[in-house]
């Protein structure tokens, strides 16, 4: 069994109590982190190698952006960077097979706002080669797939506590949704909503406004499954109990559990 889980964390740096805590707690095999915001140089590889995790595969960058892979198990094939975009100086995405069982990546899709400026674009074009290179991968590997993280995608109205405030959002405008079912059409699975048809679970609350209290949340963080690593699925769940820490990311984890 593979637990494998994905957390915005908002600066490792800055979340590293929090991060620490919650892999001694919640103990995945495997985590996927996106947003943190730093190089591979100062990346906090004592501490993560402390708590059991001495596999690492990072894409880096100084103050912004930034994912990593962390395991228990040995990485091999590590991609650094999404295909499609040689010329994307945003770390966004990296990709590696967890002990010659599973390929996972992580991502972290472009948020996209304001809509009106070339954001937007970078959004679509971004999402549009994911696709294509999910697509490559699919053809060409045996491995099951899973593509985890921060999408900044709210794939239906259910997965917002607003929708219509949010209509013109990046984050839920149609052509938004449709890069993502695009993505679900390449044979992907939804794995949380394949658990859990349930209206308004969150994985995202703001800062402000007293969101988190409120509940006033948005789903944009996803683990998108090939056809085997769906069939191999037994759990979904989105843990909530980091985002009530102090000095919380405005994440909280979403984890599967795979029968490999």
């Amino acid at each position: 069994m593979l637990k494998i889980a994905a957390w915005n964390v908002n600066s490792i740096k800055a979340r590293l109590p929090n991060v620490v805590e919650w892999l001694n707690e919640a103990a995945p095999d495997v985590a996927l982190l996106q947003e943190i915001k730093t190089v591979e140089d100062t990346f906090p590889l004592m501490e993560i190698q402390a708590a059991g995790y001495r596999h690492t595969a990072i894409c880096g960058q100084k103050s912004y952006n930034g994912v990593a892979i962390l395991s228990r198990h040995p990485l091999t094939e590590v991609v650094r960077g999404l295909p499609g975009e040689p010329e994307d100086q945003q770390a966004r995405y990296v990709e590696a097979v967890v002990d010659g069982r599973v390929r996972v990546a992580s991502v972290y899709v472009p948020n996209g706002n304001p809509v009106g400026t070339e954001k937007y674009p970078y959004k679509l074009r971004w999402m549009e080669n994911l696709r294509a290179h999910a697509e490559g991968l699919l053809r060409t590997t045996d491995l099951p797939l899973l593509i985890g993280g921060d999408y900044n995608v709210c794939p239906t109205d259910d997965d917002v506590y607003d929708p219509q405030g949010w209509a013109g959002d990046a984050l839920c405008r149609p052509e938004t949704r449709e890069a993502f079912r695009a993505l679900l059409w390449l044979g992907l699975t939804d794995t949380y909503r394949a658990f859990h048809k349930e209206p308004h679970r969150y994985s995202f609350w703001d800062y402000q406004g007293g969101a988190w209290q409120r509940d006033l949340g948005l789903r944009i963080d996803h683990l998108l499954l090939s056809g085997r690593a769906a069939d191999a699925v037994t759990a979904c769940e989105i843990d909530k109990g980091p985002r009530g820490k102090e000095k919380a990311s405005d994440h909280t984890p979403v984890w599967c559990e795979l029968d490999l």
